[in-house]
């Protein structure tokens, strides 16, 4: 997982280096940026939790930053602002299934606790 949310957090920048230019564009750039590299790196550090407190609330942050990785995938599509439809698609899709996946281990955890 490590992996694959710092690969979702690359292939999010470059995709925002291809959006259509404009003030909305570079707004949603700036916060999608922000929520999808803050997924992979409160996941990694969520792998080094000292304590089960701690693994539940920084799991808690990675599934509100997918969450809202995918709200502004939503957003972008939504507005027309790809100029690559596939690529968004492809993100988005990631975005949920990343989200499912943390929200699985979020409960898992908060019944472990």
């Amino acid at each position: 997982m490590k992996a694959r949310t710092k690969k979702f957090a690359v292939d999010v920048i470059r995709f925002c280096d291809t959006l259509k230019a404009s003030k909305a564009a570079s707004v949603i750039t700036y916060q999608l940026v922000k929520s999808s590299s803050s997924t992979a790196a409160n996941y990694r550090a969520t792998c080094r939790s000292r304590s089960k407190n701690e693994f539940y609330s920084k799991i808690s942050i990675v599934v509100e930053e997918s969450d809202e990785s995918h709200f502004w995938l939503e957003v972008i599509d939504e507005t027309d602002l790809s100029n690559d439809k596939q690529e968004g698609k492809r993100l988005l899709d990631e975005a949920i299934e990343i989200t499912k996946i943390m929200s699985k281990s979020r409960a898992s955890a908060s019944n472990n606790r």
